[in-house]
């Protein structure tokens, strides 16, 4: 199980404004290398194994790459980030990587709100609270990614993702998918097709941006002076990338990473993202695919079905 990170924050103001900046480190446990079919030269298929990540490495390696993976979320909705940290607790960690997990929110406005993620804060330091008002469309992924290179420019990552907190992430699957990639001018997630390109944009459920892409969207005036944060943030994304000729190296994960709707058990084997998970009733479902709840030790403390 991942172990609770140190935190360290800068308040910003009452009642709660925070910029934390913390470590969420998953130790190294060899995980199944998982195949992938990508429309591009950085996306070749990845060799198999049915073998779920039996034998942990020596600990003293170092790691072959670093991912920030940033989930957007609310203050109030504390039980699904709850569920979201249970669940990447408990999957094996993927070898030789550095893998954090950060929940993203704007500044924390309500008092009840700022007493409860302050908890959260103390407990977990796992939050990120941005300068921002809160929203989901009007400039906060753009907030997050301009905002990632200086918050973490001392220890900076490979890659940075975004992420909803309807997502649910198989990070091993994920991180050997990166493995392989070029560390520079990566666009990586499930392509949307629009007319003849097949991926102008990547769908908004979970991308992954190398960390030069995360410093250019940074260092973009052009994006805050034409007022472009405004409207769907994963269309907005690629139109920035599109137009500054950056994100060449694409990768299209798709169909590997896709939305479930009423049919919940309509999972594949080889999944690297789930999303629209948007009731505990589809969560559960994941988990008992995934087999997540596998393994509790008997006990006549509780029976469970």
């Amino acid at each position: 199980m991942m172990k609770a990170p140190p935190s360290s924050c800068l308040l910003l103001g009452a009642p709660l404004a925070l910029l934390l900046v913390v470590v969420f480190v998953l130790p190294s446990l060899r995980p199944p290398k998982l195949g992938s079919d990508g429309p591009g030269a950085v996306c070749g298929r990845r060799a198999t194994t049915t073998n779920v990540a039996a034998v942990a490495p020596p600990q003293d390696l170092e790691p072959e790459l670093s991912l920030l993976i940033g989930i957007l979320t609310t203050p109030s909705r504390r039980e699904r980030r709850d569920i979201v940290r249970m669940a990447y607790a408990l999957q094996p960690p993927p070898a030789r990587a550095r893998v954090d997990v950060r929940f993203v929110f704007c500044n924390v406005t309500n008092p009840v709100d700022a007493a409860l993620v302050a908890l959260e804060i103390r407990r977990h330091g796992d939050v990120v609270v941005l300068d921002c008002a809160e929203n989901m469309n009007d400039g906060k992924t753009y907030a997050y990614l301009s905002s990632v290179p200086r918050l973490f420019a001392s220890a900076p990552y490979d890659y940075v993702m975004k992420a909803d907190d309807d997502t649910y992430l198989r990070v091993a699957a994920l991180v050997e998918e990166l493995r392989g990639k070029p560390r520079g001018d990566l666009y990586l997630g499930r392509g949307f097709p629009v007319g003849d390109d097949p991926a102008p944009f990547m769908h908004g459920m979970g991308y992954v941006v190398s960390w030069d892409v995360a410093e250019w969207v940074s260092g973009n005036e052009e994006i805050l002076r034409n007022n472009d944060t405004r409207g769907h943030e994963d269309r907005l994304l690629g139109k920035w990338l599109n137009a500054g000729g950056r994100g060449k190296n694409r990768c299209n994960l798709k169909p590997r990473m896709y939305d479930v709707h009423w049919d919940v058990d309509n999972f594949w084997p080889d999944t690297v993202a789930v999303h629209r998970l948007k009731d505990n009733r589809r969560w559960a479902a994941v988990f008992r695919y995934f087999n997540v709840t596998a393994g509790i030790a008997p006990s006549n403390l509780y029976h469970l079905p």
